[in-house]
């Protein structure tokens, strides 16, 4: 649970430190690098890009987050329940 919770933690900031080097001007996190960061902490990167403001307009992350959030909902409720 640790190493989720950390994983999470991780695409959170990964999404903010991506928003503040594209209003820097600078190097940038490719995308595929944040989708993979989404596909294993759902849960932060979805709360980076309400938070941060980022990335909310570009199609494949708009479906892509909420899709692995709920993904993770149900292989949770899954190992919960059987």
């Amino acid at each position: 649970m640790i190493i989720y919770l950390l994983l999470n933690v991780v695409s959170f900031a990964a999404y903010g430190i991506d928003k503040k080097k594209a209003k820097m001007d600078k190097w940038r996190t490719p995308e595929a690098t944040l989708l993979a960061l989404a596909f294993f902490g759902p849960f932060g990167a979805y709360a980076g890009m309400l938070v941060f403001r980022h990335k909310t307009q570009k199609k494949p992350f708009t479906w892509m987050v909420p899709l692995f959030m709920i993904i993770h909902v149900v292989v949770f409720a899954f190992l919960a329940f059987f």
